[in-house]
């Protein structure tokens, strides 16, 4: 089994210090920390696939660059800040990983967390289909790359 990235260990790690008020105060600051869209992205919504998974409505595109590293570009609503969280905890902890990196990212990472009994399964389910259409369009721009 392939070691988890050092962001993401280090953001579960934070999580997991927290009791789960402070893992909730914690999720919401990072559903202020999501990035904006690149404007060659949020002036093309549909370049960017919906994470139907989701209850709220979450887009994401991934780019891979000559370099093999993982660009991953996600919006979800303001009003959503669960799914903002979610989407910002994965958008920091993929940031400039290589292709290899992301797939090897477990696809159970969310439960790993310890949000499980501080949010909805029907939550932590979007968490994981957002990680997962991530790294199917990695995987079908990487093959489009080689």
């Amino acid at each position: 089994m392939s070691e988890l990235p050092a962001a993401l260990a280090e953001i579960r790690e934070d999580f997991l210090a927290l009791d789960q008020r402070e893992r909730l105060q914690l999720l919401l600051e990072f559903s202020n920390a999501l990035p904006e869209l690149p404007e060659r992205y949020a002036d093309h919504p549909d370049l960017l696939e919906r994470v139907e998974e989701c209850q709220s409505p979450v887009f994401i595109f991934v780019e891979v660059d000559d370099a093999s590293v993982v660009h991953v570009f996600i919006t979800a609503p303001r009003e959503a800040p669960t799914t903002r969280g979610f989407a910002s905890i994965l958008a920091e902890g993929l940031k400039d990983l290589t292709v290899d990196q992301v797939l090897a990212v477990p696809a159970d990472y969310p439960l790993t967390i310890g949000l499980t009994e501080a949010v909805s399964p029907l939550r932590i389910r979007g968490m994981m289909a957002l990680l997962g259409r991530i790294q199917r369009q990695v995987k079908e721009k990487s093959a489009a790359v080689a």
